[in-house]
């Protein structure tokens, strides 16, 4: 006589530790965003994004502007992004490719 009686576990398995996101998927998803929608806005207190954001800055794939209480915008710098400054929030658009300057001497340059 074998009976297969099922055996109850109190044992409940717990998924395993998330994989931690990549930095390369981030950067990405905002320039994904960024680009598709033409600009983003980035909350005062997210600075997450706006790390994010800086890097991408540095390499010339991101514009930033701070959004000041008037609600006019300046552009930042580099140098001033780095600060990171958590008191307004700020403007993500795409680069404008057509202010490159002519290197490779097919374009005029603007005069």
């Amino acid at each position: 006589m074998s009976s297969s009686a099922a055996v109850s576990s109190n044992v409940i398995r717990f998924p395993g530790p998330r994989a931690l996101k990549s930095s390369k998927t981030e950067q990405k998803g905002l320039l994904d965003m960024v680009y598709t929608s033409g600009a983003m806005m980035v909350a005062a207190d997210d600075r997450e994004t706006k790390a994010l954001a800086s890097r991408l800055q540095v390499f010339g794939f991101l514009n930033i502007s701070e959004i000041n209480t008037d609600g006019s915008a300046r552009k930042l710098r580099p140098s001033e992004v780095a600060r990171l400054s958590m008191t307004r929030p700020w403007r993500l658009s795409r680069p404008s490719f057509d202010a490159l300057p002519a290197e490779d001497g097919l374009r005029p340059a603007a005069s």
